[in-house]
């Protein structure tokens, strides 16, 4: 079949077949529309995981953003967290009781002192004797807790006449202690890891000199850890210091004070001192008086009588 029975085919197939450079055309154009199609398809496949994955990073940033504070807001609490003072209180306190109940006071409070988280640092007593009047002291660590036993015991058995309190901060002094303790830790360990070096070569000398440190270092370890140690005594617990004194009554039956009553009370007790004052003058005077008043009263009347002779 040739291009002279094109009246017997249609106008398209007939342009085709006459026509073989259209075909090719043709052709071509459809070949490149479907490559086209394809890399479409593989560029949208491969875009896809993409977008899923970029998608999910960002949701999960975004929750970490969202769960994790901001640095401003972390930095603001830690600079709202309340820092804790170390304070070292101390209490003086001044009780009366009746002279003859003095001992059995201060014995009550002591013992108390040992049911309690209380530290016994000093005590005194001292008993009423008719030249000076009885007192006692006692001087306590209590624990903060405690306290409040303690002063309602003591009020108990006594009357308290004076109470002062004072406190003073030992927060920056606690602090600086921590702070070279952890430094001279840090300092001892490192020491230690020299020592125990054996990669690196040292000279006697050296391991010598690192010895001395090092044993310098465990000794200014050990004064400030002791340092340390006062301190948490001074602030973990307060000081109290009790002062007994017998109770002096200034009020009898009802009246005020009255100093004629007092020296008639007192009056005994007044000639008793000057009978004493007297014998002790006699007892002083008298060898005199046997030594030299005996021969002078002897030698004046022999005067007188030789005298009244020669007279006569």
């Amino acid at each position: 079949m040739t291009c002279r029975n094109k009246h017997l085919r249609s106008p398209l197939s007939s342009s085709f077949t006459c026509r073989p450079g259209v075909l090719l055309l043709v052709l071509a154009a459809a070949l490149s529309l479907g490559g086209c199609k394809r890399s479409d398809n593989e560029t949208s496949a491969a875009a896809e995981p993409a977008v899923a994955y970029g998608g999910s990073m960002r949701m999960k940033s975004a929750r970490l953003e969202a769960a994790a504070p901001p640095a401003a807001t972390v930095s603001d609490q830690a600079q709202d967290a309340p820092l804790q003072r170390f304070l070292a209180v101390r209490q003086e306190l001044n009780v009366e009781v009746p002279p003859e109940q003095l001992a059995d006071a201060w014995g009550k409070v002591r013992d108390l002192c040992g049911t309690l988280q209380c530290e016994l640092l000093s005590s005194s007593l001292l008993r009423e004797t008719p030249q000076q009047p009885g007192n006692a002291m006692l001087e306590m660590r209590v624990a903060p807790a405690d306290v409040d036993r303690l002063l309602g015991g003591l009020s108990g058995v006594a009357r308290v006449v004076s109470q002062n309190t004072t406190s003073e901060d030992k927060t920056a002094e606690v602090i600086d202690v921590e702070a070279r303790i952890r430094n001279r830790i840090e300092f001892r360990d490192s020491l230690r890891l020299m020592l125990r070096d054996t990669v690196t070569r040292r000279t006697m000398a050296d391991l010598l000199a690192i010895q001395r440190t090092l044993s310098d270092t465990q000794a200014e370890l050990d004064a400030i850890a002791t340092q340390r140690k006062v301190l948490e005594q001074q602030t973990s617990k307060q000081h109290i210091q009790v002062q007994f004194t017998p109770a002096r009554t200034l009020v009898q039956g009802g009246r005020g004070y009255n100093p004629m009553m007092r020296a008639l009370r007192e009056a005994g007790s007044v000639l008793a001192e000057s009978v004493g004052v007297l014998i002790t003058f006699l007892a002083a005077v008298l060898p005199w008086l046997l030594l030299v008043g005996l021969p002078l009263a002897w030698l004046v009347r022999l005067l007188w009588r030789r005298r009244r002779v020669k007279a006569a």
